[in-house]
């Protein structure tokens, strides 16, 4: 299956997105649809991987950042039956490495993607970060 990937706001489909973050991610399932919406609409910039075929959405990622030098990667996913292509590299390939945020210092949360995301640079934080859990 060939697949297209971008950065274009409008083809983002909400539906895809909501759908896979409320079901799937186990990260901020606390939010409402209308906070997810808010999330995408408010990024600093999404990307989006869709099937060529049919233009279905099948990968996400987002980003909140300062637009200088600090960005923030957050709710990059892959639905089901399109993993294993490759897709999540290219995603974060194209969100980090291939765009206006190319040089920027990145983080990002993740329980289980640790793999992936030290193939761009990522590695546990040093004595100068610190995070305020949520309450």
């Amino acid at each position: 299956m060939e697949y297209d990937l971008d950065d274009d706001p409008s083809r983002i489909q909400p539906d895809v997105v909501w759908g896979w973050l409320s079901t799937e991610a186990y990260w901020g399932r606390q939010r409402s649809r209308a906070d997810v919406e808010a999330q995408i609409a408010g990024a600093w910039r999404v990307v989006g991987a869709y099937r060529r075929d049919t233009g279905e959405q099948v990968g996400f990622a987002r980003a909140v950042s300062d637009g200088v030098n600090f960005a923030y990667l957050a709710d990059v996913f892959v639905v089901g039956g399109h993993r294993g292509s490759g897709l999540g590299k290219r995603l974060v390939q194209l969100m980090i490495d291939d765009g206006p945020g190319a040089g920027f210092r990145w983080t990002l949360f993740t329980g289980d993607a640790h793999a992936l995301y030290r193939r761009f640079g990522f590695e546990p934080p040093d004595d100068t970060a610190m995070v305020r859990p949520a309450r």
